[in-house]
C-alpha cells in the first residue's frame, strides 16, 4: 500500500453526488468540477478516514482511482451512513451494534467489485461480513448489490485494515478471516509490502476467536508459498489439510470473473485454510519445515 491513502487529493475532476447531476443513468459514470475542500462524496466514505492520527509505514495496498458510475455514486450517498463504516481509529466498534444482530462476523479484506462478497453473503445469511476496500468504485458497487439483493448481512469498510484490527476491534471478535487475491507486489523489493506477513498474522489472531477459519487465495505462485510458508510456522494456526499445503477451492468462495480470466490464461489459483487454535493449546512449530512436513 502507498501513502497516498494519507495525502490530501489535490483539486481535479470528480464523480458528482447525486444531487449535483439533474439525471442520473444507470452505468454512466459521473464528473463535476469539485471545489477546494469539497468532499467527493459529502454523506458517503471519507477520502482519509484515518487523516494523520496514527503513523506512517509501509502500506500493503495501492488505493485506486477510477470513475465512479451514477448507480455506484447514488448507493454511497444514500447507504453509506448506513452500511457504510469509515476506519478513522477513533473508536471501538460494538459489531452486534453494526450489524443488528450477534450472527458471526468474518471479515474480508480487499473485495474488489464486491461480486464474490454479495454471493457469499446471499449463501450465508446468518453470517455477517464486514468487507474493507479502498476502492471507491467497488465500495458503491458492493452497496448496490447488497440493496438489490437485500442482503443485511453485509457491511462496508473504508480505509485502512491494519487500523480497524488494531484500534477498532476486539480480542476474539471475529469468527473468519478472508483475503482474496491480495496485491502480489511481485517485484522483490516491493515484498514487504505484502499484507501476509508474520507481523500482520500476529495482529489477526489476537481478534479471531479459536477456530475461525483464515482463507486465503492469490494466483501467485510465489506469493502462495510465501503465505503457506508463514502460515504453517505461526503458532496460533494450523493447516486445515491434514497432509498440509494449499486446499482445493472450497464451495463457499464463489469463482468470480477475474479469477475465470485468469484460469483460462493458465494461471495457478492457490487458496489456503488455516484455522485460529485454542489459546495456549499449540506447540511451538517454529522447527517444522515451511510445508508442515
Amino acid at each position: 500500500m502507498s501513502d497516498s491513502l494519507n495525502a490530501p487529493e489535490a483539486p481535479r475532476s470528480r464523480p458528482a453526488a447525486p444531487a449535483e447531476s439533474a439525471v442520473h443513468v444507470p452505468g454512466v459514470s459521473v464528473r463535476h468540477t469539485r471545489g477546494k475542500g469539497e468532499p467527493r462524496f459529502p454523506d458517503g466514505p471519507s477520502a482519509d478516514p484515518a487523516g494523520s492520527h496514527f503513523e506512517r509505514r509501509i502500506r500493503s495496498f495501492q488505493p485506486r482511482r477510477s470513475r465512479v458510475t451514477a448507480g455506484q455514486a447514488d448507493a454511497l450517498q444514500r447507504l453509506w451512513p448506513t452500511w457504510g463504516l469509515d476506519i478513522d481509529g477513533q473508536r471501538t466498534i460494538d459489531l452486534g451494534e453494526l450489524f443488528g444482530n450477534d450472527n458471526p462476523v468474518v471479515l474480508e479484506i480487499g473485495f474488489g467489485m464486491g461480486e464474490a462478497t454479495a454471493q457469499m453473503a446471499a449463501a450465508e445469511p446468518g453470517t455477517n461480513i464486514l468487507a474493507v476496500d479502498v476502492h471507491t468504485p467497488g465500495q458503491g458497487n458492493l452497496l448496490n448489490l447488497a440493496e438489490q439483493q437485500k442482503l443485511s448481512n453485509v457491511r462496508v469498510g473504508n480505509g485502512d485494515a491494519i487500523i480497524l484490527l488494531r484500534e477498532m476491534l476486539t480480542e476474539d471478535s471475529l469468527d473468519g478471516l478472508r483475503v482474496y487475491f491480495p496485491d502480489p507486489w511481485p517485484k522483490k523489493r516491493h515484498h514487504k509490502r505484502r499484507l501476509i506477513q508474520p507481523e500482520f498474522l500476529d495482529l489477526a489472531a489476537t481478534r479471531l476467536r479459536p477456530g475461525a477459519l483464515v482463507h486465503c487465495a492469490t494466483d501467485w505462485e510465489p506469493y502462495a508459498e510465501q503465505m503457506l510458508d508463514v502460515l504453517t510456522v505461526h503458532p496460533d494456526f494450523e493447516n486445515t489439510q491434514a497432509g498440509g499445503g494449499f486446499a482445493a477451492r472450497p464451495d463457499f468462495r464463489p469463482l468470480t470473473r477475474f479469477e475465470g480470466q485468469g484460469l483460462d490464461k493458465g494461471h495457478v489459483v492457490n487458496d489456503l485454510l488455516f484455522r485460529r487454535v485454542q489459546h495456549g493449546d499449540r506447540t511451538d512449530r517454529t522447527d517444522q519445515s515451511p510445508t508442515g512436513a
